[in-house]
Order: C-alpha cells, then sequence, then structure tokens
C-alpha cells in the first residue's frame, strides 16, 4: 500500500500533467487582481523572489508595529487600559491575518492555472504568509535584531525545508502552495520564542 508521501507526490504529478496540458484563457480584471495579490509587487523581480516575498512580509509587520501605537495613543485617550487596547489590536490583527491567509490560499489556487505551474516562482504570498507567522510566536517588538532573527530564520527554514515542509508542497493547488510556507513559518516562529525567552531572561 503506497505511503502518504507517495500519494500526494503522485497527486502533484497528475496536477502538473493537467496544468501544462490545459490552454490558457485571456486573463480578466479578476485575473489581474489574482497575480496581484500572488505576487505581491515583487514575484517578477529577478535572483530572489522568495526573499523579496519575506522582505514584503517584515514591511507589512513594521507598518503594523507603526499603525499598532498610534491606536493605541488613540485607544488611551478614550480612558482605554493599556490591556484592553493590547487585547483589542491584537485580535482585529489576527482576524485581519486570518483573511489574509484565505485570500492568499484563493489567488494562489487561481495563479497555478495562470502560470500553468504547480509551484510558481512569481507567487510570493505564501512567503509573505509565512513570515509573518513568525512573528505570532513572540510579543510584538521591532528592535531590528528580532527583526532580523525573525526573517532570517524564515529563510532558512523555507529553503532548507525539514520533514514535512518539503511534501506539503504536493498538496493541491493553493494549499500546496502555501502550507509548506505556512509550516516553516511555525518552525521558525518556535526558534524566535527560544531566542526571545532566552535574551529576557539574561538582560
Amino acid at each position: 500500500m503506497p505511503s502518504y508521501d507517495e500519494l500526494i507526490h503522485i497527486s502533484a504529478t497528475v496536477e502538473e500533467r493537467k496544468l501544462a496540458e490545459e490552454k490558457l484563457k485571456n486573463k480578466t480584471s479578476l485575473d489581474y487582481f489574482v497575480l496581484v495579490v500572488t505576487t505581491c509587487g515583487v514575484g517578477y523581480l529577478p535572483l530572489a523572489p522568495g526573499t523579496y516575498g519575506s522582505a514584503v512580509g517584515v514591511a507589512i509587520y513594521l507598518l503594523f508595529g507603526w499603525i499598532e501605537a498610534k491606536a493605541s495613543m488613540i485607544f488611551g485617550a478614550s480612558g482605554w487600559t493599556d490591556a484592553q487596547s493590547a487585547a483589542w489590536i491584537h485580535a482585529f490583527n489576527l482576524i485581519l491575518f486570518l483573511l489574509f491567509c484565505l485570500l492568499g490560499i484563493w489567488a494562489a489556487t487561481r495563479a497555478v492555472k495562470l502560470f500553468q505551474n504547480k509551484d510558481p516562482q512569481q507567487a510570493v504570498v505564501d512567503e509573505v504568509i509565512g513570515q509573518l507567522i513568525v512573528f505570532l510566536f513572540v510579543p510584538f517588538n521591532t528592535h531590528w535584531y528580532f527583526v532580523l532573527a525573525g526573517f532570517l530564520l524564515f529563510r532558512l527554514f523555507d529553503i532548507w525545508k525539514p520533514y514535512p515542509i518539503d511534501s506539503l508542497q504536493n498538496l493541491p493547488a493553493g494549499i500546496g502552495v502555501c502550507a509548506d510556507d505556512i509550516l516553516a513559518g511555525v518552525y521558525a516562529g518556535v526558534c524566535l520564542a527560544f531566542i526571545y525567552a532566552v535574551s529576557i531572561s539574561f538582560v
């Protein structure tokens, strides 16, 4: 009886064959929206689109840090405690992140057909999602060394792909595009959480 890895590898091979045989249609406005979402403005850049995608994730993280600081000031002026402000901002961020993940998986599903490739290099929304996941494992912190550590850890796991990250790429459609980066983000996030714990224990 074939193993799980063998089954999804067979499934991936079948999917790749179907994509290669599928005839391209004229792009619609929805297709262009999909390309914007999946490439995040950097997917067509040469050499290392995945690294550029991770950099976009870092930029989003820093942007939200700035927004959070402003929002906390506004809530504080309205009489909210720091704990109340932090709780609502955190909940709102998680809702936004969940919606972004769902949008990214949906867009990646359509993108594999547009690029006729099961895991197109131009699609970097998966790297953006994975990079953002890394920072969910530690309290919000914009110190450059934590941001850099999170970035480097994610790139390490995204390229290394320890078990079972590599096999997740064989899952179908947008799930296959994003799942490996999601797990790479979890691995990197756990490592970053450990680094953070050690750093505050010896200060």
